[in-house]
């Protein structure tokens, strides 16, 4: 069965840095675009960044563009996301999601629990 597990989530300061991870299994990782969605406090989903299954191709929200990073390792089956620069404005539940196929489709068929980060000082 599919399943994907958001990890590294906690407490950062404002400038600060945090790595999340997506542990999948289940499916073969290599055959899928993924992609970040977060959910700040009271608001709704909100499509953070994706990538291609090969990593030929990341895309990115412009509320987080030049500060954060998609990246994958395939051979490890996991899905990471670095965020720099941190500000209050990131807090939010980030969920790892899959896609429908290699590419961006928009479609996103399986979603991890989420991670919860906290940007305050």
């Amino acid at each position: 069965q599919v399943q994907l597990v958001e990890s590294g989530g906690g407490l950062a300061q404002p400038g600060g840095s945090l790595r999340l991870s997506c542990a999948a299994s289940g499916f073969t990782l290599s055959s899928y675009a993924m992609s970040w969605v977060r959910q700040a406090p009271g608001k709704g989903l909100e499509w953070v960044s994706g990538i291609y299954s090969d990593g030929s191709d990341t895309g990115y929200a412009d509320s987080v563009k030049a500060r954060f990073t998609i990246s994958r390792d395939n051979a490890k089956n996991t899905l990471y996301l670095e965020m720099n620069s941190l500000s209050a404005e990131d807090t939010g539940v980030y969920y790892c999601a899959k896609e429908l196929g290699w590419g961006s489709s928009g479609a996103l068929d399986a979603w991890g629990q989420g991670n919860l980060v906290t940007v305050s000082s």
